[in-house]
């Protein structure tokens, strides 16, 4: 898999006056803080259950697979959707596509909190997938049409950076939630929890509306010089030798489906730390839900920190492939260290702390593979397919690490499993992605 990375293919089509440093800095500093405060919403209403679930199993008699089973099955309605919202994103616009996927995840988020049953629970969680697909994706080929392919490692880095920042805020905030408003009207601290975090979803759903332009042709507040500049170059770079356009040629090449396998990997690892990092903590014999949202904020703390070393150093490097291994690499090892040392608390948080350095600093890094090779159609399907079947590791490892908990009574097992996906990313990305040129 090439990622072949030359001069700015701008240099030779933009007019003199136009400073492309200034015009994409300029875009970033528009565009990427709006998508990333989009994403943080997200990913706190799509993690915030594994707060809620300190409480929530006790008030509904839940058991450990439970849980586990209804934190998985949002990937299954994530997978089922995440192909045609994209190509449909290719269709009507990115505005009207991401408004609607942060309205209805946000009222569904929201629904969470009258949840009762197991079915009612699973239920809820398929249905927050269902809306919620099409959303990284969508995002990832939006900047597509903002940013050539040697910027995208560190503008995805930057964008990315808010589900770690969401671990960092996540856990502080699901804390003071949970504890401020106990015993607050008829509703119990995780239904409050759900009905307060889900409510700026919807609103910022409405705002994207109104703040997102199209294209950069759409912008107003870059000039046309500026406008010709950026079309000029992605047109350039579109039609460089090696990209597919057409959906067909997308699902047909096996590069697409080898990204898609390590992408799996890669998730299994994030979704162990989103969804089971609390609990894991809380074995520590700490009860204090504030305490345990403040101490699992300290490995995303780090681990934003390397997601951005690790874009903004491949991209001024112009290397993939070693930048991604060895942040996967470090997510094994990390999570093997952590199953180890579960019987010391200061041992394990360290060990988590790794595995969160690892498994977010190959996330920006590896989002710049497969835009390399996809342009157009192909784009909008093939980076939904990477991200559909990758997060399907979103439903397994959650579901493993819940009835292997329940069979054995420990984390440990569960985390050596997740440990050893990583070491298969890291494996298969050194075997079977090309050095660059």
């Amino acid at each position: 898999m090439a990622t072949t990375m030359g001069s700015d293919p701008s240099a030779s089509t933009v007019e003199p006056a136009v400073s492309m440093e200034a015009t994409y800095r300029k875009i970033a500093l528009r565009l990427i803080p709006f998508l990333a405060l989009l994403f943080l919403l997200a990913w706190i209403d799509r993690v915030n259950v594994g707060f809620a679930k300190l409480q929530m199993l006790d008030d509904l008699q839940f058991s450990e697979a439970v849980y586990g089973l209804g934190a998985g099955i949002f990937f299954i309605g994530y997978f089922l959707f995440e192909v045609p919202s994209n190509l449909l994103l290719e269709k009507i616009g990115a505005r009207r596509t991401l408004a609607r996927i942060a309205i209805l995840w946000g009222l569904t988020s929201m629904a969470m909190a009258y949840v009762t049953t197991p079915g009612q629970f699973y239920l809820a969680r398929f249905f927050l997938g269902v809306f919620e697909a099409g959303f990284f994706p969508g995002v990832i080929l939006y900047l597509t049409y903002w940013f050539p392919a040697r910027r995208r490692a560190s503008i995805n880095g930057l964008f990315m950076t808010s589900f770690a920042v969401a671990g960092v805020i996540g856990g502080p905030l699901a804390g003071l939630i949970m504890s401020g408003m106990e015993g607050v009207g008829r509703f119990t601290s995780w239904q409050w929890l759900f009905l307060i975090e889900g409510a700026p979803s919807v609103l910022a759903g409405i705002a994207a509306l109104y703040y997102l332009p199209e294209k950069p042709a759409n912008a107003k507040w870059l000039s046309e010089a500026q406008k010709r500049a950026v079309a000029a170059a992605l047109e350039e770079e579109n039609q460089a030798a090696g990209k597919h356009s057409s959906l067909k040629a997308a699902f047909a090449n096996p590069r697409v489906w080898l990204c898609a396998a390590i992408y799996f990997c890669i998730v299994s690892g994030n979704a162990t730390i989103a969804f089971w990092s609390t609990s894991i903590i809380k074995e520590f014999g700490i009860d204090s839900t504030l305490q345990i949202g403040l101490l699992s904020s300290i490995p995303f703390i780090l681990g934003t920190g390397a997601m951005l070393w690790s874009g903004f150093h491949s991209d001024r490097t112009g290397e993939r492939r070693m930048h991604c291994a060895c942040a996967t690499a470090l997510a094994g090892l990390g999570l093997f260290l952590t199953g180890v040392c579960l019987g010391s608390s200061l041992a394990a948080l360290c060990a988590l702390s790794l595995s969160a350095i690892g498994i977010l600093a190959a996330f920006p890094v590896f989002w710049s593979l497969p835009a390399a090779f996809l342009t157009g159609t192909a784009a909008a399907g093939g980076i939904a397919l990477v991200n559909s079947v990758g997060n399907l590791a979103g439903f397994a490892a959650p579901y493993l690490m819940g009835s292997l908990k329940t069979a054995s009574g420990s984390f440990a097992s569960g985390l050596y499993a997740v440990a050893t996906l990583q070491i298969i990313a890291t494996v298969l990305v050194l075997v079977f992605v090309r050095r660059e040129k």
